[in-house]
């Protein structure tokens, strides 16, 4: 059987990384992105340069046109989707709760919660057995600001990878029957460009001190949990948070 998988947010840091070394093990990827089409024809550039099968789709995830059309894209070019990467998302300025604005929380919550929801239930009824499927993998990407609370700079934020972690924890046992399993990683403090997204771009540098390892991880080696995740090597995994924090 084929391997499709499709990351949302595949453009840059985590998501491009699992789009390069996912392609490394026989999967074929589409490589979401928003707005940066630039970044996403790269990846797919390198994947194909290495032999490899890929294709940019351009959605916004929090829109629901965006995502039916999405779906029906990487249908008619690489076939039936056996596994997603939950992993668009986007963070804010930091500030505190009593100066947030609805503006904001509605953004954060439809991109990083709702966005999840919707490609989780498109995933569904094409890998699921109950719609004809032969199953498949579902990963969320969460963050430890989840158990971390993130209070003064990202409240939201933390709430709504919260709501990641107890999505990730029904749908697994809600789809266990149906040949899906749906695993989340919890990433701590990762060197990617999201810092400077949300107006701090040395926050990784700044908070490796209170890491016990000493150092902010990297892209890459959070790909090789969400690869594991959507590998045959844990198939008795499903339900699960994998934190990959450097035991923050």
């Amino acid at each position: 059987m084929s391997k499709v998988l499709l990351i949302t947010g595949g453009s840059r840091g985590i998501g491009a990384a699992t789009a390069l070394l996912a392609a490394t093990q026989g999967y074929a990827v589409a490589v979401n992105y928003t707005a940066n089409s630039l970044a996403a024809d790269e990846v797919v550039r390198q994947i194909r340069k290495a032999g490899g099968t890929a294709m940019a789709v351009r959605a916004d995830v929090s829109l629901e046109a965006d995502v039916l059309a999405m779906f029906k894209k990487v249908d008619a070019k690489l076939g039936r989707l056996t596994a997603l990467v939950n992993n668009a998302g986007v963070v804010d300025a930091p500030s505190r709760v009593d100066a947030m604005s609805l503006e904001r929380l509605q953004r954060m919550f439809a991109i990083n919660v709702f966005g999840t929801f919707m490609c989780s239930g498109q995933a569904i009824q094409r890998m699921s057995t109950r719609c004809g499927g032969a199953g498949g993998c579902v990963v969320n990407v969460s963050s430890a600001a989840a158990r971390l609370g993130a209070p003064g700079q990202y409240v939201d934020y933390a709430a709504a990878k919260g709501a990641i972690d107890t999505f990730t924890l029904g749908l697994a046992k809600e789809v266990a029957l149906e040949g899906i399993r749906v695993n989340a990683v919890r990433p701590g403090i990762i060197d990617t460009d999201i810092h400077a997204s949300g107006g701090l771009p040395n926050r990784a540098k700044d908070l490796a001190p209170l890491v016990p390892l000493q150092r902010a991880g990297t892209a890459a080696e959070v790909a090789e949990a969400i690869v594991w995740l959507l590998g045959e090597s844990s198939s008795y995994t499903t339900g699960s948070i994998l934190d990959v924090t450097g035991g923050r």
